[in-house]
């Protein structure tokens, strides 16, 4: 008898499920908002400051104990960047999503009010912006409640999605679904449309994120100018588009304030918003609508 493997290499293989999506789109575009400024590692509770994802890359120079540069850089996100960003977005009437960490919305009330202001759907991106993967059951199942209860204070409402920094630990899906409120978790890469599992007999529904169109490679070195961000995004969205004359699919794009919200790179999302928005039969939408049309129009399977 062989082991049991504990990955999916297949997925729905050569013959995705067509999605339907509303009005006969051919495409389902989801713009998501990391909100992660004031919950990473931090001097106040960590004992070190965090520089991940910013100017100065991973690294922070070797500075021990509070280092205020990477401070600063994280704090461009929450002071400018978000405000930036989010006027882009409101003058286009276009809606997006926030992986919001419960904390950083916590620290910054303004951010939480004008979130929910605008109506964009908050999947949460932890209580804070740390591992998962390195946290006890325990403390992550604690991490997890505590997250839920801060969101309905700060945004109004319990976040129906959920999204780990970069990965889950081996037991994030199987507490998400003991906790029992959330519709959908986006811890997974492997796929451009939403598919079912089951976790302990129940089922539970994937909306796949992606690293690939996203922001974060300006952190990493992999962009560089609003051009080459333009660029990337224009040319897989352009693919997509193509194929979804027979096989529509969905494309997250992922934006992180601290990032795409400095002047030179927003000019770059700027131009993809309005290439994007100037193509008829593009479904621009929250992922929590992406989640329930697909409740919805493909539900889950009987065993």
């Amino acid at each position: 008898m062989s082991t049991p493997y504990p990955r999916d290499l297949v997925g729905y293989g050569g013959n995705p499920p067509h999605p339907r999506w509303p009005g006969e789109a051919r495409i389902a575009v989801n713009f998501v908002i990391n909100y992660e400024e004031g919950s990473e590692y931090n001097a106040h509770d960590d004992g070190f400051s965090e520089a991940t994802l910013t100017e100065s890359g991973s690294t922070n120079y070797g500075v021990k104990g509070r280092d205020l540069a990477a401070e600063g850089l994280f704090e461009y996100g929450s002071r400018v960047g978000f405000w930036r960003v989010l006027r882009l977005f409101k003058e286009r009437g276009l809606p997006l999503t926030v992986f919001g960490c419960a904390l950083a919305l916590e620290r910054n009330p303004a951010v939480a009010a004008a979130i929910r202001e605008a109506g964009f759907d908050v999947c949460s991106h932890g209580w804070r912006w740390i591992k998962h993967y390195e946290l006890p059951e325990d403390e992550e199942r604690k991490h997890i409640q505590m997250a839920v209860e801060s969101m309905k204070k700060t945004v109004g409402a319990r976040p129906m999605g959920w999204y780990c920094r970069y990965g889950p630990s081996v037991n994030t899906r199987r507490l998400l679904v003991e906790e029992g409120g959330f519709l959908y978790d986006s811890d997974a890469y492997n796929d451009e449309l939403p598919y079912w599992v089951r976790v302990n007999e129940r089922p539970h529904l994937v909306v796949p994120y992606s690293l690939t169109a996203n922001d974060s490679k300006f952190g990493s070195g992999g962009l560089f100018t609003a051009d080459d961000y333009f660029t990337f995004v224009k040319d897989g969205f352009d693919l997509l588009y193509r194929e979804g004359q027979t096989q529509p699919k969905m494309m997250s794009l992922g934006l992180h304030l601290r990032l795409i919200g400095h002047p030179s790179r927003a000019a770059g999302l700027e131009r993809a918003l309005d290439y994007i928005g100037h193509h008829k039969g593009v479904w621009f939408t929250r992922r929590i609508d992406i989640a329930k049309h697909w409740v919805a129009t493909h539900p889950a399977p009987a065993r």
